[in-house]
């Protein structure tokens, strides 16, 4: 399995919901900020506590979900 060491998954913290270092900050919401336009240099600021590699991180635990979690969609009409 790859590791990602700065993801943290606890019952007791936002849900049991992937999280950043055990933050009450979800990898959702970094995935949510940087959908929506906000830079990481941004949401950095909002975050201080944050750190560049923290983000980096959730973008990549999020592609490897992705590619290991595939959801089917409905098709188009």
């Amino acid at each position: 399995m790859t590791e990602f060491p700065r993801i943290t998954r606890d019952p007791a913290v936002m849900a049991g919901k992937a999280c950043i270092r055990g933050k009450r900050v979800t990898v959702a919401m970094i995935l949510g900020n940087l959908g929506e336009g906000v830079g990481i240099d941004e949401l950095l600021a909002a975050y201080p506590y944050l750190e560049r590699e923290d983000v980096l991180e959730a973008l990549r635990y999020a592609a490897w979900m992705a590619q290991e979690r595939e959801i089917g969609l409905e098709p188009a009409a």
